[in-house]
């Protein structure tokens, strides 16, 4: 059984699976347009780290960042650091994963959850799992600029 619980980012199999994931990133994004976290970035008090584990072996990870409303009247989230381990993939762990995500966010009470992906082919699986769970296109947010290699998306919850 798949369980999802807090979790370090230091962690050394977490550890790793982050430099895998930045590693990726850079390989496929021009280094301006990467906006993956490391895992002392992930530490900080406004993101919640998670990962997934069947019998103790990592399956995937993520990370839910507080935003403020431009208003400052609502609180919504940042999905960070969706990563599935290349052995867990094409079993739903991703899909597990977001709807921990959203869970959370909604017991937060947040308004909306955004995101940041990338154009490329690469990437296209990740936006078909963002929009097959209701997410749709939304403009740049919080200190993100227009980025021809970004793709931004929100959820109203």
């Amino acid at each position: 059984m798949i369980q999802i619980d807090h979790d370090d980012p230091a962690r050394g199999d977490v550890h790793q699976l982050l430099s895998e994931h930045l590693a990726d990133m850079f390989a496929t994004s021009p280094a301006e347009s990467v906006h993956a976290l490391d895992h002392s970035a992930l530490s900080v008090p406004s993101i919640t780290f998670w990962t997934a584990r069947e019998e103790g072996q990592l399956l995937g990870c993520g990370a839910l960042k507080v935003l403020d409303s431009p208003d400052g009247a609502a609180k919504h989230g940042e999905i960070k650091s969706m990563r599935t381990t290349a052995n867990a993939r094409g079993r739903g762990v991703a899909t597990l994963m977001l709807r921990h995500i959203l869970d959370e966010a909604r017991s937060r009470d947040y308004g909306r959850i955004y995101l940041e992906t990338g154009t490329e082919e690469y990437f296209a699986p990740a936006r078909r799992l963002y929009v097959r769970n209701g997410f749709t296109e939304c403009p740049p947010f919080g200190d993100y600029s227009l980025d021809p290699n970004s793709v931004f998306m929100e959820l109203r919850l």
